[in-house]
């Protein structure tokens, strides 16, 4: 200490001790909440990030052979490769809110024939009670049964025609194609007859002469890849909200029921 600075009293020191415990208080608080504020940002970016990796990995995970397919694609269908109807029973539409049936069939299929002859009715029930939307796939399984012709194809195209431009009479021409369904390795039927059938059922003559143009067949060669992704190994399956239905579909209002009860 220099000899001219007079010597500290007790009081001095103890009122010293007291100023620098308070600028170490303060000094420490200012570092906490400065910590705070930084954990607090690290907090935010962190959540940040997670959201949007969640949102990223979950749109990667609805992602389909058809989310990205350049092809010509059927009015009202999905990219899981159905083509949607409603309470208005039209394709294109839906029942907001519903239970999401989907419903795979082969035209050339006999056994998807017997299933639309069980539950036909109870679809339009459904669907006209805005009970469901039904989206029905139609896949190019036996193509291989129709002795060269590709006669799934043609008519699952013929189908995806009627739905874009002719969308009130589509579930009538699915319909008509199951009860005049052709028989296993035959040649099933002719354009021409798949337009008269169509024209029958209200389809302007215009949109039927389409058929031959096939232009929609890409679209179900891919639509039903996407089907054995979503393990649809044979026709009909179905499933009501993403889960395979296994109940007795050839008993008359099981697949009603079953609706009901997932709403």
């Amino acid at each position: 200490m220099p000899a001219n600075e007079p010597r500290k009293t007790k009081a001095d020191r103890r009122e010293a001790a007291r100023r620098e415990a308070e600028r170490l208080a303060a000094k420490q608080k200012a570092t906490e909440s400065r910590n705070r504020i930084v954990i607090a940002v690290v907090s935010v970016v962190v959540v940040a990030l997670v959201v949007v990796a969640g949102v990223l990995i979950w749109r990667e995970s609805q992602r389909t052979l058809l989310t990205d397919f350049e092809g010509a694609r059927p009015a009202g269908s999905t990219d899981t490769g159905g083509i949607t109807f409603g309470s208005d029973l039209e394709a294109g539409s839906t029942n907001e809110g519903a239970p999401e049936v989907d419903v795979y069939v082969d035209f050339m299929c006999p056994v998807c024939g017997q299933y639309d002859a069980v539950n036909r009715e109870d679809i339009r029930t459904m669907l006209s009670e805005g009970e469901a939307t039904v989206s029905f796939h139609p896949l190019n399984f036996l193509d291989g049964y129709s002795l060269g012709t590709q006669y799934s194809t043609r008519a699952a195209n013929a189908f995806a025609t009627v739905a874009t431009d002719a969308p009130d009479a589509a579930l009538d021409f699915l319909e008509a194609l199951f009860d005049n369904q052709p028989a296993e390795q035959t040649e099933g039927l002719g354009d021409e007859e798949l337009a008269s059938i169509a024209v029958e059922v209200g389809v302007p003559q215009e949109v039927a002469d389409t058929f031959a143009s096939g232009t929609y067949v890409d679209w179900v060669a891919v639509a039903s890849d996407q089907a054995r992704n979503d393990g649809v190994t044979g026709t009909p399956t179905t499933f009501i909200d993403g889960s395979r239905w296994t109940g007795a579909w050839n008993q008359p209002g099981a697949l009603l029921q079953a609706v009901r009860d997932a709403a």
